[in-house]
């Protein structure tokens, strides 16, 4: 098959399908509606669509100018599938050209948070979906929510993003996890986690502020954050200004060798997102076997649930966040909370397991 990947920009989600896809013996091509703000990451053996970016975020208005160009690539490349997501934008765009099979595939927070920003999303929603053959989403709450579009379940496939669980285990990450906090001089602190980006919708501003009361009331307790984004100088100064900079290590970005070590050298993860589908992060952590405490949002209910994989608080409540910590700091269950989570993800988020959903996915659209 020649599979055209479509995509928003760049990301090591993407990074991570291209391989999948390239290293399942199949002709890849990959197209970023956007332009990335590095050099794109792209594996040996996907050809990189010459496709001239837009220079900003995509609007509906783009679409006019966009739909001739696109034309053009599928006349020259003549792909067998598209793969295309977001929903609004990406796979918008391939629906609009008429293309067939389009297996479109929701991030996440295009179908739990964008889709109701305003009725324009609404109506490009429907568009889309009503011009996709198959629908790819990564948790069971997408699927409901395209079923109130008219999106048959039938023509729906679960298929997590999933993690590979042997570079995300205790036994790859566990010596240098050790390393690390003998490093920050914190082997005998209470670390929590966090390296969601720092943007709003991931509600990191909320774990700052959630940490600095812990803190308060437990000074043995530290915060291993990771990432960065538009909130940072916010987030600095919420720890700045509770006093508790010196509890904190500020990590940057780490690339996928070095995350294991990093969930490895706490002892819980918090991801106060507001919205998500099946979280990355999320999951590998709990392949680590670590604890986790997140939202409520319905993304974190099909993976954890409370006081058994770790902890879940009302989406928003700093309170509720901070008493969560504390629980985890005082609590002699988290060896058995990282074992749940560990078999929670053995069973179903493995990516070698879930990958040849994807293609099966391809191959019954082309067939048909």
């Amino acid at each position: 098959m020649r599979i055209l990947y479509c995509t928003r920009s760049d990301s090591p989600h993407d990074l991570r399908f291209l391989k999948a896809l390239v290293s399942s013996g199949h002709e890849i091509y990959v197209l970023r509606l956007e332009e990335s703000p590095t050099q794109p990451l792209t594996p040996a053996g996907v050809h990189q669509v010459d496709w001239q970016a837009l220079q900003k975020p995509f609007q509906m208005i783009d679409l006019y100018g966009l739909l001739p160009r696109f034309a053009k690539i599928l006349d020259e490349i003549k792909p067998d599938v598209i793969h295309a997501g977001p929903i609004q934008d990406v796979a918008a765009l391939v629906a609009a050209s008429g293309f067939h099979p389009l297996v479109s595939m929701s991030w996440g927070f295009d179908m739990m948070a964008d889709v109701d920003k305003s009725e324009l999303m609404q109506k490009t929603t429907a568009y889309t979906l009503k011009r996709t053959d198959f629908l790819v989403a990564d948790c069971q709450c997408v699927i409901e929510k395209a079923k109130t579009f008219g999106f048959p379940p039938e023509k729906t496939v679960v298929f997590p993003w999933g993690v590979d669980l042997t570079h995300f285990s205790r036994a790859n990450g566990a010596a240098e996890g050790k390393k690390l906090r003998k490093a920050l001089g914190w082997e005998d602190k209470f670390v929590v986690l966090g390296l969601r980006s720092w943007e709003p919708k991931y509600g990191m501003e909320q774990l700052a502020q959630a940490f600095v009361k812990a803190a308060q009331q437990q000074p043995d307790l530290r915060l291993l954050l990771l990432g960065d984004g538009s909130q940072q100088q916010l987030i600095y100064e919420i720890l700045q200004q509770g006093n508790v900079l010196d509890q904190v290590y500020f990590g940057g970005r780490v690339g996928l060798d070095e995350l294991p070590r990093n969930y490895c050298a706490a002892d819980v993860y918090v991801t106060p997102s507001h919205v998500d589908g099946s979280s990355v992060s999320l999951l590998e952590a709990m392949a680590c076997q670590l604890p986790s405490i997140v939202t409520d949002i319905p993304g974190n209910l099909e993976w954890v649930e409370h006081g058994l994989h770790g902890w879940v608080y009302q989406d928003g409540d700093i309170e509720a966040l901070s008493s969560s910590i504390l629980d985890a700091f005082k609590s002699s269950q988290l060896d058995q909370m990282g074992t749940a989570a560990r078999a929670k993800v053995e069973q179903d988020a493995n990516w070698f397991a879930n990958f040849p959903k994807l293609i099966d996915v391809y191959q019954s659209l082309v067939r048909s």
